[in-house]
């Protein structure tokens, strides 16, 4: 009884992210020592949460209010149970016109439900965000969204790319539910959009417009590297300065979106700004790359390279 008293608590830790779970961890830019971990499956969620929020082009403001009242409803997890018929990641409910419980059970589908509700609430980045997050949510415990908001605050920084090289996971292939290229390019679709395979300015038709599909060699759009295993994501503006911060915010949201699916989607190796990520490694860190490292490599970023195991 003790032995199986004990393997329960191991796997509930490890499914969770307590001690000893494969985890992510994201920092804070400010130097303060600020930092939250959590799971793989969290991370994933938390992306793309953040993702259908940018791609509505919405304030990190909401992005924060969607975390935080994603951290209390569900713990970022994508529940199929509740408090009556509460579902998904912000509990919602169908018999309230949520929608139904395939569609809730979607994580792309309930955060678009969520911001659909929040824009319609009046100066809602102006709100305290508990009290922001119970306009939509109408909670038994209103205050406790409250207690979520440094964490969430960190989250939204990393993965609208506001923060760079802040988030990072320690990636574990074993437990990838999809693979490959084509398994990234669809998740990147399902969360952003088809606009996320076009760089940043770019208009449909234009110039700059991104191939969709794999081709033999890396370059400008969504397409394979050499090796068969590469995406290359564009996020170049051309030569206009004033669209470089928002290009390299950009940059940073699609990198730390790859690394958040990681495991997910059985990505090794994510490259961007001269800095890169790999799976495996003991400290998980974002390491410069190049002889000029990434000090350099930051005045022309380039392209996102999300590489994967196969």
């Amino acid at each position: 009884m003790v032995l199986l008293a004990v393997a329960g608590y191991v796997t509930v830790q490890y499914v969770t992210g307590g001690t000893g779970a494969p985890g992510c961890k994201v920092v804070s830019d400010e130097g303060d020592g600020a930092a939250y971990e959590f799971t793989p499956e969290q991370a994933v969620n938390a992306a793309t949460i953040t993702a259908v929020g940018t791609a509505r082009d919405l304030p990190e403001r909401a992005v924060t209010i969607a975390l935080a009242t994603a951290l209390q409803e569900s713990a970022l997890r994508n529940i199929d149970y509740g408090d009556r018929d509460s579902l998904g990641l912000f509990q919602q409910r169908p018999s309230q016109g949520w929608g139904t419980p395939e569609e809730i059970m979607d994580p792309a589908y309930a955060a678009g439900k969520f911001y659909d509700h929040l824009v319609e609430v009046p100066g809602y980045t102006r709100l305290p965000l508990t009290v922001a997050a119970q306009r939509v949510q109408r909670s038994g415990f209103p205050q406790a969204y409250a207690k979520h908001e440094p964490d969430a605050t960190l989250l939204a920084a990393a993965l609208t790319g506001r923060s760079a090289a802040t988030l990072t996971c320690a990636g574990r292939p074993g437990a990838s539910r999809a693979e490959g290229p084509d398994a990234v390019r669809d998740a990147l679709v399902r969360d952003f959009g088809r606009d996320v395979l076009q760089p940043v300015g770019a208009t449909e038709g234009g110039p700059a417009k991104a191939a969709p599909t794999a081709t033999p060699s890396p370059g400008a759009g969504a397409s394979g590297g050499s090796d068969g295993r590469t995406v290359t994501l564009p996020v170049t503006a051309g030569s206009d300065p004033d669209a470089a911060p928002d290009t390299r915010r950009r940059g940073w949201q699609l990198a730390h979106w790859a690394v958040a699916n990681a495991s997910a989607l059985r990505i090794e190796r994510v490259s961007y700004a001269g800095r890169e990520w790999t799976a495996g490694n003991t400290d998980s860190r974002w390491r410069p790359t190049g002889a000029d490292g990434a000090a350099g490599a930051e005045r022309a970023a380039g392209p996102v390279r999300i590489t994967t195991a196969r």
